[in-house]
């Protein structure tokens, strides 16, 4: 899994989904910001700066075609490889809404995996949302949607909240993956995480509570997931908001987008990383337990994939420039 492929995505994300598919993963999760929207992304119109031809584009092509260029681009690569995909805040830009996202990836969400498990829960269920669960051996994997500063609504912490409650209840179900755009509050991505809006902060420090009871009391193995700050860090709620009710947390915001800054407040224990792009990798072992492996894209891994698609000073300009220099605040 990784997230945020806006800017440089379709560089970047073909030798992702090479890398994916030669490690022989069962499949790929996106955790959302598909492209840029408010501006035009650099891997559809290249900056000046690099004296490529021009590819004309204006605003209204660029947002009528670009949810279509990243499932041409960037979903593509991975063929007949299952991708889950999670809404982020850009997909929620103006003129873009949940509701068109819902329409225009309805086949991702609408997928066999996604549809069985929505009517094993609830045959009556037909209606299609931007949350979801898949269970995969002893494996409940949750997909949230916090990508606008209403969620989660009641809908959606409630629908949590049950599904973690039968997690706890069930024999079969020894762990529990959670993925989202936006961190739940209390990590070290604080400035850029569901600490940002009062519905944010309190939906957001319920569904950490769900989740922390059914790692302590029913003593399942918890992991939770995030992108939306663009760099890859470790251990993200071992801070004091949760002193002794540490997640194993994760930001991996490394699948094309503007490279962030790494918050000064972390220290060694958070491992983190920027200015790099790759995508995190899953070993589930037969109790359940999860490995985390970082697997980093080198310079020569993107040309690779770039080649006879991208110019090399496109490919060279996402390795070398495509970062933002000032904190984030």
């Amino acid at each position: 899994m990784s997230g945020d492929s806006r800017n440089c995505g379709d560089v970047v994300m073909p030798a992702i989904a090479g890398g994916v598919r030669r490690s022989g993963a069962e499949f790929y999760w996106h955790l959302g910001d598909f492209r840029a929207i408010y501006t035009i992304d650099e891997d559809m119109a290249p900056p000046a700066k690099l004296g490529l031809p021009a590819r004309p584009i204006t605003v209204s092509t660029y947002l009528a075609t670009t949810w279509q260029d990243f499932i041409d681009h960037q979903l593509g690569p991975f063929g007949n490889l299952p991708v889950y995909l999670a809404m982020g805040n850009h997909e929620a830009i103006f003129p873009a809404t949940r509701d068109s996202w819902l329409l225009q990836f309805a086949d991702w969400l609408e997928q066999p995996a996604l549809r069985d498990q929505r009517l094993k829960d609830n045959p009556a269920d037909h209606r299609l949302r931007s949350y979801y669960h898949w269970i995969s051996r002893n494996v409940d994997f949750i997909s949230l949607d916090n990508a606008s500063p209403d969620q989660f609504d009641a809908a959606q912490l409630s629908w949590l909240k049950r599904v973690v409650e039968k997690d706890e209840a069930s024999g079969q179900i020894q762990t529990i993956v959670v993925g989202m755009h936006e961190a739940l509050p209390g990590s070290y991505t604080r400035v850029h995480s569901m600490n940002e809006s009062p519905q944010g902060e309190k939906s957001g420090r319920d569904a950490y509570e769900a989740l922390w009871h059914a790692q302590n009391a029913a003593h399942k193995r918890v992991f939770v997931l995030a992108s939306h700050s663009h760099f890859y860090m470790e251990n993200i709620f071992d801070t004091p908001d949760w002193k002794g009710r540490v997640l194993p947390g994760w930001i991996i915001g490394t699948a094309g987008a503007v490279r962030y800054r790494l918050p000064a407040e972390a220290g060694p224990a958070q491992k983190g990383q920027t200015d790099i792009y790759g995508y995190l990798i899953g070993t589930v072992a037969p109790n359940g337990a999860i490995s985390f492996q970082l697997e980093k894209l080198s310079l020569e891994n993107l040309l690779a994939a770039a080649e006879g698609k991208y110019p090399e000073p496109l490919v060279r300009w996402c390795v070398e420039e495509n970062k933002q220099l000032q904190p984030l605040r």
